[in-house]
């Protein structure tokens, strides 16, 4: 398995940032990382930044690479791809096709101390796959495609396409270690305000999926997508609509890359069974 880079972290600008702080803590189950307004789901000193300001969108999202071979050939496929980069002996910066700031660094620093939460007493799936996964709208999805596989080196997995009333929605997956997707982008026919639809967190306990559902139920907020199981990853999950309108996946036990890849096929549907939308009762 070739595994040269990661997902690291990510940057959310959000409107209320004390309530969406409160969501990572008390439904999702992180924990404070090493610096203000930061969060961590393992062992790292931070997975999630969070700024405050009238976004409610992702701004940065962050790779890591595996090794100092990696660091330079990733530099080396965005030069030779002609994109715009900002660098030092540790990161390279650049702004994605879609419109999102993409760095890529040498390594992340550790915490202090292991992770433990007392509402995730499982932990989370970071372990050789990163912290989890990221899913944007793209308005330009070809080009998109080249800045993801030809400059960052990610592989495609596998893409989806379905009708939605009056266009065809293509969704591409990427991969870029055991995790089956790290990075995915949706094709939409217009210029989205915000770009982030989700960022997905995997327990490594099915039971903290329920538990977690529980909170988010009992928090009052939206559940966009009720327990269910995709077909294509094989997740076990929800969505919840967070405080800052974007969407977390929370899910457990998805399917894993196994090289040589022969699993790079369409789907024409998002789930087995589940994802409904969840109304609350009047």
């Amino acid at each position: 398995m070739t595994h040269d880079i990661e997902l690291a972290f990510v940057r959310l600008e959000v409107a209320d940032r004390g309530a969406f702080e409160a969501f990572l803590r008390d439904v999702v189950g992180l924990v404070p990382g090493d610096r203000p307004h930061t969060w961590r789901n393992d062992d790292a000193a931070r997975r999630i930044v969070v700024d405050e300001g009238p976004r409610n969108d992702a701004t940065t999202i962050g790779f890591a690479t595996t090794s100092g071979a990696a660091f330079a050939e990733t530099a080396r496929r965005l030069h030779d791809l002609g994109v715009a980069t900002e660098e030092t002996d540790d990161t390279i910066a650049c702004t994605a096709p879609w419109g999102t700031r993409v760095e890529v660094v040498r390594s992340i620093p550790a915490a202090g101390t292991p992770f433990a939460s007392a509402l995730v007493p499982g932990g989370f799936l970071t372990r050789d796959a990163g912290f989890g996964h990221v899913v944007f709208a793209a308005p330009d999805l070809d080009a998109a495609d080249r800045f993801v596989t030809e400059g960052l080196g990610l592989r495609r997995t596998d893409w989806m396409e379905n009708d939605m009333g009056g266009f065809t929605l293509e969704v591409r997956f990427y991969h870029c270690n055991r995790r089956h997707h790290t990075l995915a982008l949706a094709g939409v026919p217009f210029d989205a305000p915000v770009k982030l639809h989700h960022l997905m967190v995997e327990a490594n306990d099915v039971d903290d999926v329920g538990a977690a559902f529980d909170r988010a139920w009992d928090a009052g907020l939206p559940i966009a997508s009720g327990l269910g199981k995709h077909d294509n990853d094989r997740m076990f999950s929800f969505y919840v609509v967070t405080p800052a309108g974007f969407q977390l996946e929370f899910g457990h036990g998805a399917r894993t890359i196994t090289e040589p890849w022969a699993g790079d096929r369409r789907y024409d549907r998002i789930s087995v069974w589940g994802h409904q939308p969840v109304a609350r009762p009047t």
